[in-house]
Protein backbone atom coordinates (compact mmCIF):
# COMPACT_ATOMS: atom_id res chain seq x y z
CA UNK A 1 0.00 0.00 0.00
CA UNK A 2 1.31 3.38 -0.69
CA UNK A 3 1.93 6.07 1.33
CA UNK A 4 -1.37 8.02 1.79
CA UNK A 5 -3.41 9.42 4.43
CA UNK A 6 -5.51 6.82 6.55
CA UNK A 7 -8.11 9.54 7.55
CA UNK A 8 -11.06 10.04 6.27
CA UNK A 9 -12.27 14.10 5.62
CA UNK A 10 -15.58 15.42 6.21
CA UNK A 11 -18.01 14.19 3.74
CA UNK A 12 -20.63 16.34 2.41
CA UNK A 13 -23.92 15.36 0.38
CA UNK A 14 -22.84 14.17 -3.22
CA UNK A 15 -25.53 16.89 -5.01
CA UNK A 16 -23.41 19.74 -2.61
CA UNK A 17 -20.53 21.62 -4.08
CA UNK A 18 -17.36 19.81 -3.47
CA UNK A 19 -15.19 22.75 -2.49
CA UNK A 20 -15.15 21.99 1.41
CA UNK A 21 -14.41 18.80 0.24
CA UNK A 22 -10.61 17.34 1.47
CA UNK A 23 -9.35 14.80 -0.43
CA UNK A 24 -8.83 11.26 1.90
CA UNK A 25 -9.40 7.34 2.43
CA UNK A 26 -10.16 4.53 4.79
CA UNK A 27 -7.44 2.09 4.83
CA UNK A 28 -9.83 -0.51 6.19
CA UNK A 29 -12.52 -0.32 3.41
CA UNK A 30 -9.31 -0.49 0.60
CA UNK A 31 -7.95 -3.43 2.44
CA UNK A 32 -12.16 -4.65 2.33
CA UNK A 33 -11.94 -4.21 -1.77
CA UNK A 34 -8.89 -5.89 -2.27
CA UNK A 35 -10.29 -8.64 -0.69
CA UNK A 36 -13.34 -9.58 -2.95
CA UNK A 37 -12.30 -7.54 -6.29
CA UNK A 38 -8.53 -8.90 -6.56
CA UNK A 39 -9.31 -12.27 -6.84
CA UNK A 40 -12.58 -12.00 -8.99
CA UNK A 41 -11.41 -9.63 -11.36
CA UNK A 42 -8.30 -12.29 -11.71
CA UNK A 43 -11.15 -15.18 -12.15
CA UNK A 44 -12.90 -13.24 -14.87
CA UNK A 45 -9.75 -12.38 -17.00
CA UNK A 46 -6.30 -13.56 -18.16
CA UNK A 47 -3.41 -11.51 -18.21
CA UNK A 48 0.08 -10.60 -19.72
CA UNK A 49 1.74 -8.05 -17.84
CA UNK A 50 5.37 -5.97 -18.46
CA UNK A 51 6.77 -3.09 -17.13
CA UNK A 52 6.68 -3.42 -13.50
CA UNK A 53 10.15 -1.63 -13.31
CA UNK A 54 8.56 1.36 -14.23
CA UNK A 55 5.92 1.85 -11.41
CA UNK A 56 7.35 4.13 -9.02
CA UNK A 57 7.40 2.51 -4.89
CA UNK A 58 5.70 5.27 -3.51
CA UNK A 59 4.57 8.92 -4.05
CA UNK A 60 2.13 10.26 -6.31
CA UNK A 61 1.74 9.10 -9.87
CA UNK A 62 -0.40 9.90 -12.97
CA UNK A 63 -1.27 6.39 -15.09
CA UNK A 64 -2.29 7.27 -18.65
CA UNK A 65 -3.89 4.33 -20.23
CA UNK A 66 -5.70 4.15 -24.14
CA UNK A 67 -9.23 3.62 -23.84
CA UNK A 68 -11.50 0.57 -25.48
CA UNK A 69 -13.98 -0.14 -23.50
CA UNK A 70 -16.00 -0.20 -20.63
CA UNK A 71 -13.98 -3.06 -19.43
CA UNK A 72 -10.71 -1.03 -18.99
CA UNK A 73 -11.14 0.40 -15.93
CA UNK A 74 -11.63 -3.63 -13.61
CA UNK A 75 -8.46 -4.26 -16.37
CA UNK A 76 -6.29 -1.01 -15.02
CA UNK A 77 -7.00 -1.58 -11.40
CA UNK A 78 -6.06 -4.85 -11.10
CA UNK A 79 -2.80 -3.97 -13.33
CA UNK A 80 -1.94 -1.16 -11.15
CA UNK A 81 -2.96 -2.81 -7.68
CA UNK A 82 -2.25 -6.62 -8.25
CA UNK A 83 1.16 -5.79 -10.17
CA UNK A 84 2.23 -2.58 -9.94
CA UNK A 85 1.31 -2.47 -5.94
CA UNK A 86 -0.14 0.79 -6.31
CA UNK A 87 -3.87 1.72 -5.39
CA UNK A 88 -5.74 3.46 -8.09
CA UNK A 89 -8.02 6.29 -7.44
CA UNK A 90 -10.25 6.69 -10.56
CA UNK A 91 -12.19 9.89 -11.76
CA UNK A 92 -15.92 8.79 -11.93
CA UNK A 93 -19.24 10.02 -12.80
CA UNK A 94 -20.95 11.93 -9.65
CA UNK A 95 -24.19 9.97 -10.24
CA UNK A 96 -22.06 6.30 -9.08
CA UNK A 97 -21.66 8.59 -5.69
CA UNK A 98 -25.16 9.75 -5.34
CA UNK A 99 -26.18 5.68 -5.26
CA UNK A 100 -27.00 4.64 -2.02
CA UNK A 101 -24.30 2.19 -0.24
CA UNK A 102 -22.48 2.38 -3.65
CA UNK A 103 -21.80 6.24 -3.20
CA UNK A 104 -20.50 6.52 0.03
CA UNK A 105 -18.24 3.59 -0.40
CA UNK A 106 -16.52 5.23 -3.45
CA UNK A 107 -15.62 8.20 -0.68
CA UNK A 108 -13.97 5.64 1.24
CA UNK A 109 -12.08 4.45 -1.15
CA UNK A 110 -10.63 7.10 -2.12
CA UNK A 111 -12.46 7.51 -5.93
CA UNK A 112 -13.07 10.91 -7.10
CA UNK A 113 -16.47 12.44 -8.69
CA UNK A 114 -16.66 14.15 -11.65
CA UNK A 115 -19.44 16.42 -11.85
CA UNK A 116 -20.27 17.74 -15.37
CA UNK A 117 -22.18 20.83 -16.88
CA UNK A 118 -21.63 22.30 -13.37
CA UNK A 119 -19.89 25.76 -11.92
CA UNK A 120 -17.62 23.55 -9.87
CA UNK A 121 -16.77 20.26 -12.62
CA UNK A 122 -13.18 21.81 -12.36
CA UNK A 123 -12.85 21.59 -8.35
CA UNK A 124 -12.04 17.11 -9.52
CA UNK A 125 -8.71 18.63 -11.07
CA UNK A 126 -7.66 20.48 -7.48
CA UNK A 127 -9.05 17.00 -5.64
CA UNK A 128 -7.09 15.10 -8.00
CA UNK A 129 -3.94 17.39 -7.91
CA UNK A 130 -4.13 16.86 -4.06
CA UNK A 131 -4.82 13.07 -4.01
CA UNK A 132 -1.10 13.15 -6.03
CA UNK A 133 0.51 15.39 -3.50
CA UNK A 134 -0.52 12.75 -0.79
CA UNK A 135 1.15 10.14 -2.21
CA UNK A 136 -2.01 8.87 -4.35
CA UNK A 137 -1.91 7.20 -7.93
CA UNK A 138 -4.83 8.59 -9.61
CA UNK A 139 -5.88 6.91 -13.15
CA UNK A 140 -6.29 9.85 -16.13
CA UNK A 141 -7.44 8.61 -19.37
CA UNK A 142 -5.94 11.14 -21.98
CA UNK A 143 -8.34 10.39 -24.57
CA UNK A 144 -11.44 11.29 -22.26
CA UNK A 145 -13.73 8.48 -24.13
CA UNK A 146 -13.39 5.50 -25.94
CA UNK A 147 -11.13 5.47 -28.98
CA UNK A 148 -13.05 6.08 -32.30
CA UNK A 149 -10.32 5.71 -34.41
CA UNK A 150 -11.90 2.79 -37.10
CA UNK A 151 -8.43 0.72 -35.55
CA UNK A 152 -8.99 1.54 -32.03
CA UNK A 153 -5.59 3.44 -32.32
CA UNK A 154 -4.92 5.86 -29.21
CA UNK A 155 -6.92 9.32 -30.32
CA UNK A 156 -5.52 12.94 -29.99
CA UNK A 157 -5.30 13.67 -26.08
CA UNK A 158 -7.08 15.70 -24.43
CA UNK A 159 -4.90 18.29 -21.68
CA UNK A 160 -6.07 16.59 -18.17
CA UNK A 161 -3.15 14.31 -17.65
CA UNK A 162 -0.63 16.58 -18.81
CA UNK A 163 -1.62 19.90 -16.83
CA UNK A 164 -1.85 17.60 -13.20
CA UNK A 165 1.72 16.06 -13.80
CA UNK A 166 3.21 20.01 -14.79
CA UNK A 167 1.19 21.56 -11.69
CA UNK A 168 2.24 18.84 -8.92
CA UNK A 169 5.49 17.24 -10.79
CA UNK A 170 3.80 13.68 -10.84
CA UNK A 171 5.54 11.20 -13.53
CA UNK A 172 2.90 10.09 -15.67
CA UNK A 173 3.49 6.65 -16.72
CA UNK A 174 2.26 5.46 -19.87
CA UNK A 175 -0.29 1.99 -20.43
CA UNK A 176 -1.15 0.13 -22.98
CA UNK A 177 -3.45 -2.38 -23.19
CA UNK A 178 -4.89 -4.60 -25.73
CA UNK A 179 -7.68 -6.33 -25.20
CA UNK A 180 -10.31 -5.55 -23.08
CA UNK A 181 -12.54 -4.37 -26.17
CA UNK A 182 -13.07 -8.18 -26.86
CA UNK A 183 -14.57 -8.67 -23.08
CA UNK A 184 -17.02 -5.52 -23.37
CA UNK A 185 -16.69 -3.93 -27.42
CA UNK A 186 -17.79 -0.23 -26.85
CA UNK A 187 -21.34 0.79 -27.16
CA UNK A 188 -22.22 -2.84 -25.90
CA UNK A 189 -24.14 -4.26 -22.67
CA UNK A 190 -23.34 -7.86 -22.91
CA UNK A 191 -19.83 -8.84 -21.75
CA UNK A 192 -18.12 -12.12 -23.32
CA UNK A 193 -16.02 -13.79 -20.74
CA UNK A 194 -16.33 -17.18 -21.55
CA UNK A 195 -14.08 -18.89 -22.49
CA UNK A 196 -11.81 -16.14 -20.75
CA UNK A 197 -10.18 -13.54 -22.50
CA UNK A 198 -6.33 -12.59 -22.03
CA UNK A 199 -5.73 -8.98 -21.89
CA UNK A 200 -2.40 -7.74 -22.42
CA UNK A 201 -0.52 -4.65 -20.85
CA UNK A 202 2.69 -2.60 -20.55
CA UNK A 203 3.39 0.16 -18.30
CA UNK A 204 6.14 2.29 -20.21
CA UNK A 205 9.14 4.77 -18.67
CA UNK A 206 7.86 8.14 -17.16
CA UNK A 207 6.72 10.56 -20.15
CA UNK A 208 9.90 13.39 -20.21
CA UNK A 209 7.74 16.20 -19.69
CA UNK A 210 10.69 18.07 -19.32
CA UNK A 211 10.46 20.62 -21.60
CA UNK A 212 7.80 22.37 -20.44
CA UNK A 213 8.84 22.15 -16.70
CA UNK A 214 8.40 25.99 -15.76
CA UNK A 215 6.50 27.51 -18.44
CA UNK A 216 3.28 29.43 -18.15
CA UNK A 217 0.18 26.79 -18.84
CA UNK A 218 -0.93 27.91 -21.89
CA UNK A 219 -3.24 25.85 -24.14
CA UNK A 220 -0.11 25.01 -26.54
CA UNK A 221 2.35 24.05 -23.94
CA UNK A 222 -0.66 21.94 -22.43
CA UNK A 223 -1.33 20.20 -25.97
CA UNK A 224 1.98 19.72 -27.01
CA UNK A 225 2.94 17.73 -23.59
CA UNK A 226 -0.55 15.90 -24.32
CA UNK A 227 1.15 15.11 -27.61
CA UNK A 228 4.22 13.29 -26.13
CA UNK A 229 1.94 11.47 -23.77
CA UNK A 230 -0.30 9.98 -26.45
CA UNK A 231 3.16 9.35 -28.35
CA UNK A 232 4.26 7.21 -25.94
CA UNK A 233 1.51 5.80 -25.18
CA UNK A 234 0.50 4.69 -28.79
CA UNK A 235 4.15 3.56 -29.05
CA UNK A 236 3.44 0.81 -26.66
CA UNK A 237 0.52 -0.17 -27.92
CA UNK A 238 2.17 -0.70 -31.63
CA UNK A 239 4.68 -2.56 -29.39
CA UNK A 240 1.82 -5.08 -28.22
CA UNK A 241 -0.27 -5.08 -31.03
CA UNK A 242 2.71 -5.60 -33.15
CA UNK A 243 1.32 -3.20 -36.10
CA UNK A 244 1.89 0.35 -37.37
CA UNK A 245 0.05 3.36 -36.14
CA UNK A 246 -1.61 5.38 -38.30
CA UNK A 247 0.90 8.81 -38.87
CA UNK A 248 -1.65 10.85 -37.62
CA UNK A 249 -3.94 10.74 -34.90
CA UNK A 250 -8.10 10.35 -35.01
CA UNK A 251 -8.85 13.47 -34.08
CA UNK A 252 -13.21 13.48 -33.27
CA UNK A 253 -13.27 17.30 -32.21
CA UNK A 254 -12.42 18.04 -36.13
CA UNK A 255 -14.92 15.72 -37.71
CA UNK A 256 -15.70 18.90 -39.69
CA UNK A 257 -11.85 19.32 -41.38
CA UNK A 258 -10.99 15.46 -41.94
CA UNK A 259 -10.15 14.02 -44.97
CA UNK A 260 -11.97 10.83 -46.34
CA UNK A 261 -9.79 8.33 -44.08
CA UNK A 262 -11.03 10.27 -41.36
CA UNK A 263 -8.30 11.92 -40.10
CA UNK A 264 -7.15 15.18 -40.27
CA UNK A 265 -4.88 16.47 -42.93
CA UNK A 266 -2.27 18.17 -40.44
CA UNK A 267 -2.98 16.17 -37.44
CA UNK A 268 -3.76 19.52 -35.37
CA UNK A 269 -5.22 19.47 -31.93
CA UNK A 270 -8.68 20.88 -31.77
CA UNK A 271 -9.27 21.08 -28.00
CA UNK A 272 -11.18 24.19 -28.58
CA UNK A 273 -10.86 27.61 -26.84
CA UNK A 274 -10.97 26.65 -23.55
CA UNK A 275 -8.66 23.92 -23.88
CA UNK A 276 -6.32 25.15 -20.74
CA UNK A 277 -9.48 25.37 -18.74
CA UNK A 278 -10.31 23.32 -15.66
CA UNK A 279 -13.58 22.72 -16.40
CA UNK A 280 -12.40 21.49 -20.01
CA UNK A 281 -9.80 19.26 -18.49
CA UNK A 282 -12.48 17.71 -16.13
CA UNK A 283 -14.65 16.37 -18.77
CA UNK A 284 -11.52 15.76 -21.12
CA UNK A 285 -9.33 13.57 -18.43
CA UNK A 286 -12.03 11.30 -17.73
CA UNK A 287 -13.50 7.90 -18.92
CA UNK A 288 -17.03 7.65 -20.26
CA UNK A 289 -17.83 4.41 -18.86
CA UNK A 290 -20.44 3.15 -16.20
CA UNK A 291 -17.02 2.90 -13.78
CA UNK A 292 -14.64 5.97 -14.41
CA UNK A 293 -16.45 9.13 -16.07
Amino acid sequence: MNQQTDGMSTQNSPDQPQASRDWGYSRGWRVFSLIILRPLLRLLMRHEWSGRENFPKTGGVILAPNHLSYADWPTVALFSDAYGHRYPVFMIKSAIFEVKVLGPLMFKLGQLPVYRGRGDAGLVLKQAEQALRKGACVIVYPEGTASRDPDLWPMVGKTGAARLALITGAPVIPIAHWGAQVILPYGTKKPHLWPRKTVRMVAGPPVDLSAYAGQRLSASVLRAATADIMADITGLLAKIRQETPPAVPYDPAAAEQVSGDGRTADGALADGAGADGAGADVVEATSDGAGPA
